[in-house]
């Protein structure tokens, strides 16, 4: 497993991506707004775009807030993987700060959500 840096200001959102065989895993906390969700979206379509990437597994299951910003980088990531050919997982565990902003937009039916 071998992990990513990425450049976002860490007082405001952590992310963390790991490599491996089976594909990536992109952990994130905190908090993703309109001041984080443009290094948020474009972490994500570099990792989604990178030859050999089978699947993505995004974990918001740390993040303490979520706005349309960060909703749209979310969209964005998604159809990106979709045009790829690639597999791109929600995780969300119980974090009711993501779960009720996917549901009440409808992008819980649209993302392939695992473990909530």
């Amino acid at each position: 497993m071998t992990a990513l840096p990425i450049d976002i200001d860490p007082t405001r959102i952590d992310v963390r991506a790991a490599t491996s065989s089976a594909g990536c895993t992109i952990t994130i906390s905190g908090e993703v707004d309109s001041a984080t969700a443009p290094g948020l979206r474009n972490c994500l379509l570099e990792v989604v775009g990178r030859p050999g990437t089978a699947g993505v597994e995004v974990d918001l299951s740390r993040v303490t807030f979520l706005d349309s910003a960060g909703l749209s980088a979310l969209a964005t990531a998604h159809r990106a993987a979709d045009a790829a050919g690639r597999q791109l997982l929600m995780r969300c565990g119980t974090a009711r700060a993501v779960i009720r902003p996917l549901q009440i937009t409808g992008l819980w039916d649209v993302f392939t959500v695992v473990d909530a």
